[in-house]
């Protein structure tokens, strides 16, 4: 199974970082091609891309830092992705995103969901980037 997996390190505390990415509702803030809208159904949320809409949901644990994210075609059949905000030393915190090819998914949508994040991530950056704070 191919996976790919993007670090970047943010000049903010693991709290504060921890805060802003496992809040679904700031999912189209950051995730700006993923989740072009999020939507909500009941307690459910979806998130609409240009390949259709897609359950989402967001188990966050802020002990550990760890913030699993899934998406899929309806509750049952949801892919994970793992993410994780990890505290640095120095007050600033690594974030971790991996995502996996699944055996279905063709090898050219594969990179191109991989260049998303890339560039999503730059949208973290710029959240917490000393301009923007």
């Amino acid at each position: 199974m191919t996976s790919r997996t993007v670090t970047t390190v943010l000049p903010a505390p693991r709290a504060e970082v921890f805060a802003y990415l496992s809040d679904v509702e700031k999912l189209p803030e950051w995730a700006t091609e993923f989740a072009r809208q999020l939507k909500r159904e009941g307690d459910r949320y979806k998130v609409v891309n240009n390949l259709g809409e897609y359950y989402f949901e967001i188990d966050a644990d802020p002990d550990t830092g760890v913030i699993d994210m899934y998406a899929g075609p309806e509750p049952g059949r949801m892919a994970l992705f793992p993410t994780r905000v990890v505290g640095l030393p120095d007050g600033r915190s690594a974030y971790t995103f991996t995502m996996f090819q699944g055996p279905e998914m063709p090898d050219e949508l594969f990179a191109s969901q991989y260049d998303s994040l890339k560039r999503e991530f730059r949208n973290i950056e710029a959240a917490f980037s000393s301009e923007s704070r």
